[in-house]
């Protein structure tokens, strides 16, 4: 295709997701539950065709240069398409929010007003790998009255076809609105930029991927964006951890699903513990084929094979079985070198000391920060919400697991009996 046919196509995507946002205001909470039930029916009646699909991405996986975890995180199998089909089941019964009003009150003059829940409006939707993501992504925008607007990678873009064909023609027979979920057809990065360009018909981007995608969007965008930046996520274990807890929750924050945004990839160890703790924790990853990359300290305690760590080390986000690992002096070494290299998502303190987590808690810039708990709850899911979007690094207007109430956005509503100022 030309540049020009891109640029046309997609901004006819755009003037069809703001006509089907019109549409998505008048239906009922039950009727968008009823359309997201077919949804559901539609990933499963279309399984074979989304297997299919996903086998052609993966046989090109190699030659894209995907490692072990990206394949991991392309990979559709039964299990998965059931999870992706039963997710949508759970949005249907989460509570709706739009709608809801936020505060009402009333003024001398006699006026009323309300502050009540919208939808955004039109949601443009930039993501790598993960072809989950497609039918999280859609479902969640759907269900708060969003348009949407799909752009997926290259690696993935024949499950991410056949997973919105699914969703389009499941929704179709209980009434989605046309054009409600669309998918960016071609992988053409002008694509990208034709996206981030449009402002007259997309309210809002959302890119999740790595670092270049995401700075590159922000870079190009005109309307808002909220980043999914890097899972640069720590680990600290204090002085005055409980040791077997603290290995439980570093193994489980490590290796339980290294490829995702929530993965341990900075392990921190107070130097009170770190000659019992360090050869503890090293022993067991190392059982577990991770690769260790330590400070000279780290190294010297181990007992195992450790690489040296590198600066790079400290900001990097592997998505892969390897852990950086530091001894640090203190509570405020921990949170200096947290806030410094992390990436604000999320951070754990393994401690019995009520005010060490408290100063934690109190210090740590993150969207969320744990303590005595595994990284890995960091979860839309996992909080209650239901499949999320994905997890913010901004402060503004959402931040941590983003999912319904954070697709809303606001509006005031006067009720008067013929005021003048």
């Amino acid at each position: 295709m030309t540049s020009e046919e891109i640029r046309d196509q997609v901004w006819q995507m755009g003037k069809q997701a703001r006509a089907a946002a019109h549409a998505l205001t008048k239906l009922t909470t039950e009727e968008k539950n009823d359309i997201l039930i077919a949804m559901a029916d539609g990933i499963m009646a279309r399984e074979a065709e989304i297997t299919a699909a996903n086998e052609q991405d993966l046989a090109g996986a190699d030659e894209l240069g995907l490692t072990d975890a990206m394949k991991d995180r392309l990979r559709l199998d039964h299990a998965r398409i059931k999870a992706m089909a039963d997710g949508i089941r759970e949005v249907a019964e989460l509570h709706d929010p739009t709608g809801e009003i936020i505060r009402e009150w009333d003024r001398p003059n006699g006026i009323k007003l309300q502050k009540k829940r919208t939808p955004i409006g039109t949601i443009g939707i930039i993501y790598e790998s993960r072809p989950n993501v497609t039918a999280d992504a859609a479902v969640l925008c759907f269900k708060t009255g969003n348009a949407t607007i799909l752009r997926g990678g290259k690696e993935a873009i024949h499950s991410n076809r056949a997973i919105a064909d699914a969703l389009q023609a499941g929704g179709a027979e209980a009434g989605l609105p046309d054009h409600s979920i669309q998918l960016i057809p071609f992988t053409d990065r002008e694509s990208v930029q034709h996206l981030c360009e449009m402002d007259t018909y997309l309210d809002l981007i959302i890119p999740r991927g790595g670092a270049g995608l995401i700075e590159a969007v922000v870079g190009m965008a005109r309307m808002p964006v909220i980043k999914h930046y890097d899972g640069i996520c720590h680990v600290y274990v204090d002085k005055d951890a409980d040791l077997d807890m603290a290995e439980a929750i570093v193994v489980n924050s490590k290796i339980q699903k290294p490829s995702v945004c929530n993965a341990l990839e900075t392990l921190l160890i107070h130097t009170d513990v770190a000659e019992k703790f360090a050869p503890q924790i090293a022993e067991n990853l190392f059982a577990k084929n991770v690769e260790l990359r330590g400070d000279d300290a780290f190294q010297q305690l181990a007992g195992v094979d450790v690489k040296p760590a590198t600066a790079d080390d400290w900001t990097a986000e592997y998505l892969d079985y390897i852990l950086a690992v530091k001894v640090v002096d203190s509570l405020d070494d921990a949170i200096a070198h947290i806030n410094e290299f992390g990436s604000h998502h999320t951070d754990s303190i393994v401690t019995a000391n009520e005010a060490a987590a408290d100063q934690f808690h109190l210090e740590v810039d993150s969207a969320c920060v744990f303590w005595n708990t595994s990284t890995r709850f960091a979860d839309g899911a996992e909080f209650g919400f239901g499949a999320e979007i994905g997890i913010s690094t901004d402060k503004l207007h959402a931040r941590g697991p983003m999912a319904l109430e954070e697709l809303c956005s606001y509006k005031y509503l006067s009720f008067g009996s013929g005021q003048l100022k």
